[in-house]
């Protein structure tokens, strides 16, 4: 008789289920370096689930007793060279839990692949609700909630922003100079090499992109993935935030390329014909603001100014049909068995031709 999976529904969006086949982790390997390594933990068994959510990285919860932390490591089978890089996204978090609480603290780093087949890590579990595809039972349905949803994803950007980059080890983690430069010429690449079927305006979007790059915006530490199913809220109030997650592609650089990445996610009530979905697209009678709106108080709050915005909408929706494509192209080559991630090359698809818009002069 098969074994019938067990479900722990944290929230609405943050479910906790049997490991995946094929994605197994090996608790014998991992316990005793997590009792090497991390003081008074407690004796008992240990048990391993894992996260559904997430479309790249594999996060499992740990458990022993009253104790539990998160392990992350990257995907099975081959990554693109520089992505899904687990030891640096660490050493991220280990540079600024301090003074940017709501990053989870590392507490253990495992740089030999032979124990789980990569280099993983080993964090603090943040708790919270997580805002994805639907409205969270635990808020109620009204304006009020949408309000605070959104000030709380635009207050934790400005906020993020607004950290001190002084000091010689956070310095390290990006080279400003030509940031959009390489950014731009770097997801154009990427897009070439993961792309498994024509996109006819793929072509003239990248053109575009290259015709366009503005001057440098300013530089600060920038998360480059802020949108709500990296955010976990406080059940009790929507509008306090009590994580941050997924920081492997923080970096200094453009902070208008990190508001334009966070809008890219951004849907409307008008984006629906182009198959995006998303709890934002309640739109403003639920209390949620427009991309625009968000946009313009970012730069009130800022004083940064938003004449190139365009450049950085299409540029944001260009990485983001970068990010599904390759997560698409691992499926189609079998490295990942995951059914989500068959409507991707469909996704990628359409954040193209939202570029390519875009571009042409369309609203953002």
């Amino acid at each position: 008789m098969a074994r019938r999976e067990q479900h722990e529904r944290v929230d609405d969006n943050t479910e906790i289920i049997d490991v995946r086949k094929g994605e197994e982790l090996d608790l014998s390997s991992i316990v005793p370096l997590l009792k090497e390594g991390i003081l008074d933990l407690p004796e008992g068994e240990w048990s391993v689930r894992q996260y559904a959510a997430g479309r790249s990285n594999l996060t499992y919860l740990i458990k022993c007793g009253a104790w539990e932390a998160v392990l992350r490591r990257p995907p099975l089978g081959p990554v693109a060279p520089k992505s899904h890089d687990m030891l640096r996204e660490a050493r991220i978090l280990s540079l600024i839990c301090d003074v940017f609480p709501l990053a989870p603290k590392p507490y253990l780093v495992v740089s030999d692949a032979s124990i789980l087949g990569a280099p993983f890590y080993v964090m603090e579990r943040k708790t919270g609700v997580c805002v994805d595809g639907q409205w969270p039972t635990a808020y109620l349905r009204n304006a009020e909630t949408g309000a605070k949803m959104s000030e709380a994803l635009l207050s934790t950007m400005v906020r993020l922003h607004n950290l001190s980059i002084e000091g010689e080890a956070i310095a390290k983690l990006g080279r400003p100079d030509g940031y959009m430069r390489r950014q731009t010429e770097g997801v154009i690449q990427r897009f070439s090499m993961a792309q498994t079927v024509e996109i006819p305006e793929a072509e003239g979007v990248a053109h575009w992109l290259l015709r366009h790059i503005p001057e440098h915006s300013g530089n600060t530490l920038i998360h480059n993935d802020l949108k709500f199913n990296n955010m976990l809220l406080s059940p009790s109030d929507a509008a306090l935030v009590t994580g941050v997650l997924d920081w492997e592609m923080t970096t200094l650089g453009d902070p208008l390329s990190d508001l334009a990445i966070t809008l890219s996610y951004w849907v409307e009530a008008d984006d629906e014909h182009q198959g995006l979905r998303g709890v934002t697209s309640l739109g403003e009678r639920y209390g949620f603001m427009t991309r625009r709106k968000i946009a313009e108080a970012y730069a009130k709050r800022t004083g940064r100014d938003l004449l190139h915005m365009d450049f950085y909408m299409v540029f944001a929706s260009f990485k983001a049909a970068v990010i599904a494509q390759q997560i698409y192209a691992r499926y189609q080559k079998g490295q990942t068995s995951d059914p989500r991630f068959a409507e991707l090359g469909e996704h990628a698809r359409r954040m193209i031709l939202r570029a390519h818009d875009i571009a042409r002069g369309a609203m953002w």
